[in-house]
């Protein structure tokens, strides 16, 4: 018989990442306390490793990095519509002048 798929919660992959990484238990017998396989106990334990330092980052290292991205983004829209009003401008000016621009490159 088929087992039903379980939906895991961050708090109990946490829990058996960090009793992983405690190394008080093998990661075959973690696995079958928890009813998990080893790979995925392997797999917790790695990413944990991996991942622990972004818990003591500042706080807003991250606010920071989106407001640097959304002022370049203001700075690149407003180029655009600079852009947008110079090219128009120029439009209005060949068709004054009698400059034809089905010629451009």
């Amino acid at each position: 018989m088929k087992r039903k798929r379980r939906h895991l919660t961050a708090e109990f992959k946490a829990r058996v990442a960090l009793e992983a990484l405690k190394e008080e238990k093998t990661i075959q017998q973690i696995a079958i306390d928890e009813d998990v396989a080893p790979a995925q106990v392997s797999a917790w334990k790695k990413e944990l490793q991996e991942r622990i330092g972004e818990l003591f980052e500042r706080k807003n290292a991250a606010s920071e990095s989106i407001k640097k991205s959304e002022a370049q983004t203001a700075r690149l829209e407003r180029k655009v519509g600079q852009l947008v009003i110079e090219k128009e401008f120029l439009e209005k000016k060949c068709v004054q002048l009698g400059i034809d621009l089905s010629e451009r490159p």
